[in-house]
């Protein structure tokens, strides 16, 4: 079977490339755009691993401005698109509205919980492999102080920070860990510029690992940080290879593995609503081995974050979630 991708112009129409049949699903990537190098990115490629193995063409939207969260949405249910998939908690007030108006139509929001009976809301455990993360950050540090720069400051990604803060500190209270959110609008998720600033800040104060979760504004993070002879951590998609033997890791969320299920769930008539975790216990986070980071993840390294992920996963160990309870206890 031939296979072709509907491009997507401007929302005002949502024009059509080429004529084909509406139907199959559809996914609307968050500002930033669908090659971020992150996020957005690891949804790509979970919709063309899915485009891949079927031969099932989908159609795809990049939002420009916060304005088109909900036409987008209602352009594609009522163009017959199902399921109609979209990256991030900023669509969550879109699809209340939406979602009522296609009851047919099955939806899958990621990031958030939409409690409506045609939606998949899929969460990440983002604090368990942030802890993995802190773990290699603070057993690689030299100086005794490592960073964090996060996108839009918002409980999720508090809830990274605690997770990584807790990481570091189980290996060595006394390492200080410097903290900066970009912004508190949309915009935090895509200023690389700011993102290189605010790290470099940090490593000016003597951090000499950097981890972001901003999306990509963590390009800048990295950047600054292989510049200054650092090392950076990743986030979301393997980042390894943006500076091979830079990048000490990636803390993979794996936003594809959302899309690509619910892809396939939809398209095969399985697809079931309601709330998903993902997590360590079922590959919904970890952190990233390859041959950019090889020689700098020692056997030490690498058998103390392991040992964590068992004892989370059994649950010998809990990582303390900041969106459960607003008070990380080592920050």
């Amino acid at each position: 079977m031939t296979t072709f991708r509907t491009v997507l112009g401007s929302i005002a129409g949502l024009v059509l490339a080429t004529a084909v049949q509406a139907e199959g699903p559809a996914i609307i990537y968050d500002v930033g755009g669908k090659f971020d190098k992150s996020f957005n990115e690891a949804a790509y490629n979970g919709a063309e691993r899915f485009t891949a193995e079927t031969g099932i063409a989908y159609r795809e939207f990049e939002m420009q401005s916060e304005a088109q969260r909900e036409q987008a949405l209602r352009r594609f249910a009522r163009a017959g698109n199902n399921p109609v998939v979209m990256t991030g908690f900023a669509f969550a007030s879109a699809l209340e509205a939406v979602a009522p108006d296609f009851p047919d139509t099955n939806f899958a929001i990621i990031d958030m919980v939409v409690d409506q009976p045609n939606v998949r809301s899929v969460v990440y455990k983002e604090h368990e492999g942030s802890y993995l993360v802190g773990i290699l950050a603070a057993m690689a540090s030299k100086s005794g102080k490592v960073g964090f720069v996060g996108g839009m400051d918002i409980p999720l990604i508090r809830r990274f920070a605690c997770g990584y803060v807790q990481g570091v500190k189980s290996v060595d209270p006394d390492i200080e860990v410097f903290q900066n959110m970009t912004g508190t609008t949309a915009s935090a998720w895509n200023d690389p510029v700011r993102g290189g600033e605010l790290a470099m800040a940090q490593i000016n104060q003597g951090a000499d690992v950097v981890y972001h979760a901003a999306g990509g504004t963590g390009r800048g993070v990295l950047q600054a940080a292989a510049d200054a002879g650092v090392l950076g951590i990743g986030v979301d998609s393997n980042q390894n290879h943006l500076h091979p033997g830079s990048v000490l890791s990636s803390m993979l969320k794996r936003v594809d593995v959302a899309v690509y299920n619910a892809f396939k769930d939809g398209t095969s008539g399985d697809f079931k609503t309601g709330f998903s975790v993902l997590g360590l216990s079922n590959d919904g986070v970890g952190y990233a081995l390859d041959e950019n980071n090889a020689d700098l993840v020692s056997d030490d390294m690498r058998m103390a974050a392991d040992t964590a992920a068992e004892k989370i996963i059994s649950g010998e160990l809990s990582v303390h979630d900041y969106l459960s309870d607003e008070s990380c206890p080592v920050m």
